[in-house]
């Protein structure tokens, strides 16, 4: 089972915190000597070479200078900033509003040939009708006390998911059985969904396998995921959204899809 998304950023910055130490050792530097170079307290040294304190790019900047490796700076930056991507919390995301983060994934669902979605918990974003994703980004933004822009929101969403429709796109799809029985808005907006869904089989980029409550289980519910083609997966905890580039996570994530595929019923 996959750790979680909170475990792999703290190993990703002791791997960050292990190759800064060696830049130290190699330069044959105390962590004193670094801290007086760096005209910083011997305990920020510390705190950073153990993974208690994340570097600014800057702290990289002057770590790199004071063990004369500077040629090393902007690979480390780099593996700073990717760690900080990997684990996003909601509120940083959403303190704006919610149409924003609607759109800033446009350009990537525009890329992507291949999209790999697991759902336990609600509709696909892509495959939501009107009516269901203004319910469901309604009660997104009372609970975490989010302005109020979810019509905007709503609008921005319907725009992104037209690559249902558009390009050269294909979409698997799973979901559980229990995503079709969670009641998310009035009666008439869950019956306007499922008659999308139902609409949805019937395009040639969609293959939308649904998991029966009383299968048996080889593969246990998982998180709701995307894999966008083999390069990256998206996954969301109540706290955070969590992106994943690694290729042997995205390589067990594909395997998980491949697992749950084969619990999944399609067509009529």
């Amino acid at each position: 089972m996959p750790t979680h998304p909170s475990a792999r950023v703290q190993q990703a910055r002791e791997a960050l915190a292990a190759r800064l130490r060696e830049l130290r050792l190699d330069a044959g530097i105390t962590a004193r000597e670094l801290a007086t170079r760096c005209q910083w307290s011997e305990s920020k040294s510390s705190r950073i070479e153990h993974a208690k304190t994340p570097p600014s790019d800057a702290d990289i900047a002057a770590w790199c200078r004071a063990c004369q490796a500077e040629g090393r700076t902007a690979d480390l930056i780099a593996a700073n900033r990717q760690a900080d991507a990997m684990y996003v919390e909601w509120r940083r995301l959403q303190r704006s509003g919610l149409r924003q983060l609607q759109e800033s994934g446009k350009s990537l669902y525009q890329r992507t040939q291949l999209f790999r979605v697991y759902c336990s918990n609600v509709v696909p974003g892509f495959l939501q009708s009107p009516g269901y994703a203004t319910a469901l980004l309604s009660s997104i933004a009372a609970f975490r006390g989010t302005p109020d822009d979810v019509t905007e929101a709503v609008t921005a969403r319907m725009e992104r998911s037209r690559v249902a429709h558009e390009g050269n796109h294909r979409f698997a799809v799973l979901v559980e059985e229990a995503v079709l029985h969670y009641r998310i808005g009035e009666t008439d907006t869950m019956a306007a969904q499922l008659g999308s869904l139902l609409s949805a089989i019937a395009l040639p980029s969609v293959s939308l396998g649904v998991i029966p409550l009383n299968a048996p289980r080889t593969m246990w519910p998982l998180e709701t995921f995307t894999i966008f083609d083999n390069d990256r997966v998206h996954t969301d905890s109540l706290t955070a959204a969590v992106t994943l580039t690694q290729p042997t996570e995205v390589a067990l994530y594909a395997r998980a899809f491949e697992e749950l595929a084969q619990l999944a019923v399609h067509g009529p």
